[in-house]
């Protein structure tokens, strides 16, 4: 058994692609409480339920309820058989405040939690026992995999064909590139159980019938 300090390997998620299906973010951005799972979902979450792992959002979200939207995706994923231990989003902007796509003057600038940024992976270490050097991040984009990787942990890519320039700094590279949030799932499912196979018992003496 756990001792109340030790600590506990995560999985991180975005809410992006993946996850929740691509036509909230089209067309029901406003309505948290009409977020779907994305195609293969709920068998990854039911896949990371599994194992003894702490399942975190770290998204960049703004002009939402997050208390909203998290609140549906602690139902979404208890469908699945799975908890969402919490969710950190950065409402920041990286644009400049003249760019003509326009940023809300409250949000613009620098902060340390907009991926690539590794801020919100170092707060849920902090607020949630998270052993980081066991953790994972699941993610579409180099910035997230980027993210995962200065926070120490192991960074896959969802090669969904979101990424349209890719970087081949050692910080932007993945340990592994798959194809779906499952395959992902499946990987660090069976990762897990292998590391943290209990030993075989040690024979002390030869017995004969």
């Amino acid at each position: 058994m756990r001792s109340a300090r030790a600590q506990w390997p995560a999985v991180f998620l975005d809410i992006n692609g993946a996850l929740i299906h691509d036509s909230w973010h089209r067309d029901n951005h406003a309505d948290p409480a009409r977020m779907r799972l994305a195609p293969g979902a709920a068998e990854a979450l039911e896949r990371l339920a599994q194992a003894p792992l702490r399942l975190v959002i770290v998204s960049h979200q703004r002009d939402v309820s997050l208390d909203k939207m998290e609140t549906q995706l602690q139902r979404l994923f208890a469908r699945c058989g799975a908890r969402l231990h919490a969710a950190y989003w950065c409402p920041h902007d990286s644009h400049d405040l003249h760019d003509p796509r326009g940023a809300l003057a409250t949000y613009a600038g620098a902060c340390t939690c907009r991926k690539p940024q590794p801020g919100m992976l170092l707060r849920a270490q902090r607020e949630h026992d998270i052993d980081l050097s066991q953790s994972w991040l699941i993610g579409e984009h180099a910035n997230d995999i980027e993210a995962g990787n200065r926070a120490g942990c192991r960074s896959i890519l969802t090669d969904g064909g979101n990424e349209a320039a890719w970087h081949s700094e050692p910080a932007r590279l993945p340990y592994a590139i798959v194809t779906n949030l499952h395959d992902a799932a499946q990987m660090i499912v069976e990762r897990h159980a292998y590391e943290h196979a209990e030993p075989a018992p040690e024979v002390t003496g030869t017995h004969f019938a």
